[in-house]
């Protein structure tokens, strides 16, 4: 009972973040200065006006923003402004999947580095394997992404050859956009994952594993992994967040055709409908796994349901 009143706490929770977030993307966009025919001179005054009046620019902004969610609530997410005879919708699921998988693979790349990284860091404490690998962590966190990305396309695509620099269909440029959100972020998750392997391995249930003879392999990963694990579970929520974030910056370097480019050309454009849409998109994905982390982490520490 009390797991099914925590998962609904978070889930009451999500939904109240999300139209606080659709609330403000919308005013944002609306009181920004300019609009999205004010920059095509070509057009005449009455014209403008007139496609004011055909999108509903017209009216006040409480009467849109209630129109907005009307539409929203059935998944039409408008028109896009900037991209004539498309919907918001159509350029959403053909950017999409590129930044999806961008974010996904190098949440995947993160923690296959980090995690073993900061195991193996704690478990070697304060010896010379300890400073050399915290140091490093610390020099990835440093290094944003836009440094990362290209020196990575200088050496492994320009230099070795091993990868396309750019573009997405029959391309290997993806793995060296998932690679340089990896290993920006499996920085963080090494000094977190060292941070709370060390707390757990100063409990007092693990010197008491220690003195039965337990064999230090089974102690570490039997016995102390999954209290460390915790914190990297719950950080993974705003890490994938970082990591969407993050492919805008890359999708540019590597020129892929994600959602980066479109969200950029939107805000440029004043292009309302795709602005909203864009940002309500990863709000949702970012949203469902907090919540799941937080479903997760509940069941790996008990003690989180009574927060």
């Amino acid at each position: 009972m009390d797991t099914l009143r925590y998962i609904l706490s978070r889930f009451g929770q999500s939904i109240f973040a999300l139209l606080c977030i659709i609330t403000i993307t919308f005013f944002l966009a609306r009181l920004a200065p300019g609009g999205p025919f004010l920059d095509d001179k070509a057009v005449p005054e009455h014209l403008i006006e007139q496609m004011n009046r055909n999108y509903g620019f017209d009216k006040p902004l409480i009467v849109q923003y209630g129109l907005y969610l009307g539409r929203l609530i059935t998944g039409d997410l408008g028109p896009s402004l900037g991209n004539k005879g498309f919907t918001v919708n159509e350029v959403i699921a053909e950017g999409f999947p590129v930044s999806f998988m961008l974010g996904i693979s190098g949440l995947v790349i993160a923690l296959i580095i980090g995690v073993p990284v900061g195991v193996f860091a704690a478990a070697r404490r304060n010896t010379a394997i300890d400073y050399i690998l915290m140091t490093a962590a610390m020099l990835g966190i440093c290094l944003p992404t836009f440094v990362i990305a290209p020196l990575l396309g200088e050496v492994f695509a320009l230099k070795l050859e091993w990868f396309d620099v750019a573009m997405w269909e029959n391309s290997s440029a993806w793995f060296l956009g998932a690679l340089t959100l990896g290993l920006y972020y499996s920085a963080y998750i090494a000094r977190l994952t060292r941070g709370s392997m060390l707390d757990v391995l100063s409990q007092d249930f693990i010197r008491t594993a220690h003195a039965k003879g337990v064999a230090p392999f089974k102690v570490l990963f039997k016995h102390a992994f999954r209290g460390g694990i915790t914190p990297v579970v719950a950080y993974l929520g705003p890490a994938l967040a970082g990591l969407i974030g993050g492919s805008f910056v890359v999708e540019t370097v590597f020129g892929l055709p994600g959602l980066g480019q479109h969200f950029i050309k939107a805000a440029t454009n004043r292009d309302y409908w795709l602005i909203n849409g864009t940002v309500t998109v990863f709000a949702v994905l970012i949203l469902v796994m907090n919540f799941l982390v937080d479903v997760i982490q509940a069941w790996l520490d008990p003690r989180t349901k009574s927060k």
